[in-house]
């Protein structure tokens, strides 16, 4: 079977020794994963995950009276972390994901990047995918690279015109290198291609499948502004602070579902 995050990894290797805008970026400290989405449904294809956002300012959910406005109940203090993602002795800053088989079933017909391509084979909307998610990936590992304003300030919209155009670019400008074919061949085939062609579709998943390492809420002891406000308190968090490559799993996708085969493997 073909592993599908790891073919992705690989050309993602080879598209940032080749394109000097994406070049500062050390794939070692990215992990490439899957996630389930069917192609018949509405959703993103692939997202950028950022575990480099700093630990929030202390803060409370609070319920008002309607009529009133006073203050009835509230949460304890919490703050908003990242969790840690290691691999061996690597800190890992960020998380790719591709929705299967969605991704995979992409095309450039009939999409917002087509007139982008003019002529090009359908199968290069993956590449784009591909490429503007490495371009997500903030050379300042502030978070999600965020755009500049016409003067010069920064916005913190994550995409825009020119940002599009900006992936445009990187892929054909990439592809004018002439890299070796076998890399992105893959690309071509769309998901009932891929399961004929190879026997199957597996790809990197976490152990908490189908969730993934998330920004969480952790609970502060700070005293409350009127202690005889009721404190409802927070749920405990669905996931773990910390992930290592023992949460590392390889499932099989279909069209309609997943199951998993058991964890990944690493070389010694």
């Amino acid at each position: 079977m073909i592993n599908y995050t790891e073919r992705i990894a690989l050309l993602m290797q080879d598209v940032v020794a080749r394109t000097p805008r994406l070049s500062f970026i050390d794939l070692r400290e990215v992990i490439v994963f899957a996630r389930f989405g069917r192609s018949d449904a509405e959703g993103a294809f692939a997202t950028c995950h950022c575990l480099t956002l700093p630990e929030s300012e202390p803060g409370y959910f609070f319920w008002k009276d309607r009529e009133t406005g006073q203050l009835t109940r509230r949460s304890p203090w919490f703050v908003t972390k990242s969790p840690q993602v290691r691999v061996g002795g690597t800190v890992i800053k960020y998380l790719i994901s591709f929705v299967l088989p969605r991704f995979s079933d992409q095309t450039l017909v009939g999409s917002r990047k087509a007139d982008l391509y003019s002529g090009a084979e359908p199968w290069i909307a993956k590449l784009d995918t591909i490429v503007h998610e490495l371009y997500h990936i903030d050379p300042a590992e502030s978070g999600i690279r965020a755009l500049e304003k016409a003067d010069g300030s920064r916005s913190y919209r994550t995409h825009g015109p020119l940002f599009y155009e900006d992936v445009a670019g990187m892929v054909q400008d990439y592809l004018a290198t002439k890299p070796d074919p076998a890399l992105y061949d893959f690309l071509r085939h769309d998901f009932a291609g891929l399961s004929e062609a190879f026997g199957g579709v597996v790809g990197t998943t976490f152990s908490n499948f189908p969730s993934f390492p998330q920004r969480y809420l952790e609970t502060v002891d700070l005293p409350a502004a009127d202690p005889c406000v009721k404190v409802e308190p927070l749920k405990s968090p669905s996931q773990p602070p910390v992930y290592t490559e023992s949460d590392l799993y390889i499932r099989q996708f279909t069209g309609d579902r997943s199951r998993r085969l058991g964890r990944k493997s690493f070389a010694a």
